[in-house]
């Protein structure tokens, strides 16, 4: 296969046929240590977890205690 200008490539139908991919399913890849390259269908699961939910756990506020005033004191070193 030749990749396009714009870096594409076309997955061989029978890949397509064995992993179920069909126009507008999301496809995963993973690079091995090795070099090698994998590629899977995304599975509504998988696909929910994105990139933009990655860090969705850590989001929200947090309590040190301490005013803003402290907290900026403290990482002015001015304590």
């Amino acid at each position: 296969m030749k990749v396009t200008a714009k870096g594409q490539v076309t997955i061989p139908k029978a890949i397509r046929d064995l992993l179920g991919i069909e126009p507008g399913s999301k496809v995963a890849f993973a690079l091995a240590a090795d070099g090698v390259v994998t590629l899977s269908k995304c599975d509504e699961d998988h696909a929910s977890r994105g990139q933009s939910n990655r860090f969705a756990a850590l989001r929200g506020s947090s309590s040190s205690g301490m005013s803003t005033d402290e907290i900026m004191s403290l990482m002015r070193g001015e304590n």
